[in-house]
């Protein structure tokens, strides 16, 4: 027995300390990847920092975003006001904080409605084919005939400006490219024998796409979405630079920019100033991630950059 004890006491303690060394494994692969990729990481620790100020907006931000002031109008950046106000009395910074919670929440729940929905769709068009994919390819035709702003000002337009229409009308911009991609992948993964021997198995073509194929096409499902966000978030800014967003008093970047805050750029730059950087810089951030997530992905730019 003390023989039995003892053996299996090392036993214990190797698998006590496999999973201290996978973890181990996983920081030091993430910190070669984040030292051969300085840009995405970089634009990861924005987006995180984004995220936390999404969250924690309403602790973070100094003063109420749609709370007006006759001492705050279009007082320059202070100590008081770091961003300055502007030409209702509104805090800038407290509304550029604010409106990132907006900003993220649109990016990404559009995102996920029209990367999952093309997806679907381009899953079913490249494994059935037939009239199937001649009918889903016309469709995504006629989206794409319409630049993608355009045809989101008409859906808005069309439907009324509020967030689950906003939501909707950047969602289904994002199908046509998502349909596009994932097809051309699915003709290429269908031809495989895996997915040949589900089929002689009698496997159905509901039970193939969704466990055979769909998982095996995700790394441009992924890449796709992560390149899609920064787009989204512009988007969202441009439809409320025309009025057409998310109506006040919802705090939004593209309003900080448009209606009569442009009487007073020459007055106070800082009023547009701000929430263009805002904007450009969280743009660019998710830009660089996607392409990151691309690099890292896409077997064929692994190791080119």
């Amino acid at each position: 027995m003390a023989n039995d004890l003892g053996s299996s006491r090392p036993g214990a303690l190797i698998d006590l300390a496999q999973p201290l060394r996978a973890k181990r494994a996983w920081w030091g692969r993430l910190a070669i990847l984040a030292k051969r990729k300085p840009l995405g990481t970089a634009s990861a620790s924005v987006i995180l920092a984004l995220i936390l100020v999404a969250i924690l907006a309403d602790l973070l931000a100094p003063y109420d975003p749609i709370k007006t002031s006759p001492k705050s109008r279009l007082v320059p950046p202070s100590r008081q006001y770091l961003m300055g106000g502007d030409h209702l009395g509104r805090d800038i910074f407290s509304n550029i904080i604010h409106g990132a919670r907006l900003s993220l929440f649109v990016g990404i729940v559009s995102v996920m409605v029209g990367t999952m929905t093309g997806s679907l769709i381009g899953t079913a068009s490249g494994y059935l084919g037939g009239k199937v994919d001649f009918g889903a390819q016309r469709f995504i035709d006629t989206l794409m005939a319409f630049p993608t702003l355009v045809l989101a000002i008409a859906i808005v337009s069309f439907l009324g400006s509020n967030v689950i229409n906003v939501l909707f009308a950047i969602g289904i911009t994002i199908i046509p490219t998502t349909s596009r991609v994932v097809r051309g992948s699915v003709l290429s993964v269908k031809e495989n024998q895996y997915v040949e021997a589900a089929r002689a198995i009698g496997c159905g073509p509901l039970r193939i796409m969704g466990m055979h194929v769909l998982p095996n096409v995700m790394a441009p499902i992924i890449i796709l979405a992560s390149i899609a966000l920064g787009g989204a978030i512009l988007a969202e800014a441009s439809l409320s630079f025309l009025g057409l967003g998310v109506p006040p008093p919802a705090a939004s970047w593209g309003r900080m920019l448009g209606g009569e805050s442009i009487r007073f750029m020459a007055e106070a730059p800082w009023i547009l100033v701000f929430p263009g950087l805002a904007i450009t810089i969280v743009v660019l951030a998710f830009n660089l991630l996607g392409d990151t997530v691309r690099d890292v992905l896409d077997p064929r730019l692994r190791g080119t950059r």
